[in-house]
């Protein structure tokens, strides 16, 4: 039992021995072996994450200036009395527009802009002073549908009316501070660049 204890021992040096040896002898072939390993292709640049925000908000603010014609148009109407029922629902539409605006901001991720807090702050304070002028200016509209609103082609300024003017006034300071913070992010990558009467 020792001995063939000793020859299996004997036997199992050999080929552990016969392994090395090949090894040995195949040095050049175990480099090229390794090759393959070291021509991987690099991985792909990573994506730019302040790059990638940036763009997700420029889609966004792409829409914020949809209503504004509309607006502009209801008011006008409004104070000559013109075309009421319209005014009054476009502004309405404009004002759902405007708070529509504020959830989606909410949705995308923003963190990692400069200054993202001033900025959303800002474009969250125009977008909701936007909505409450505008359905100001709607029930504006629908006061001067009454009796003695309208002396002359123009109609009355009623507490609806200067609500919304203070509305619309809060809203421009707000657009004010915002377009300057956007428009250092849009310029620093190529996106779309908004004056404040855009927003």
């Amino acid at each position: 039992m020792v001995g063939c204890a000793v020859l299996g021992l004997g036997a199992g040096a050999l080929l552990s021995g016969g392994g090395d040896d090949e090894k040995k002898s195949g040095e050049p072939e175990n480099v090229s072996a390794s090759a393959p390993a070291e021509e991987k292709p690099s991985p792909s640049p990573s994506v730019d994450p302040v790059r990638e925000q940036a763009v997700a908000l420029d889609k966004l603010l792409a829409d914020s200036n949809n209503s504004r014609a509309a607006v502009i148009r209801s008011v006008a109407n409004i104070q000559k009395c013109e075309s009421l029922d319209e005014a009054a629902s476009d502004l309405r539409d404009a004002a759902k527009q405007r708070n529509d605006l504020v959830r989606r901001l909410g949705e995308i991720q923003v963190d990692k802009l400069p200054e993202h807090q001033r900025l959303t702050a800002a474009l969250t304070k125009a977008w909701k002073a936007s909505a409450e002028a505008d359905n100001r200016y709607a029930t504006w509209a629908d006061q001067t549908k009454g009796k003695r609103a309208c002396r002359d082609g123009q109609a009355r300024s009623t507490g609806q009316h200067a609500a919304g003017n203070r509305a619309s006034g809060e809203a421009t300071k707000a657009k004010n501070e915002a377009a300057p913070l956007w428009n250092s992010i849009a310029t620093e990558y190529g996106l779309t660049k908004h004056t404040p009467t855009q927003l």
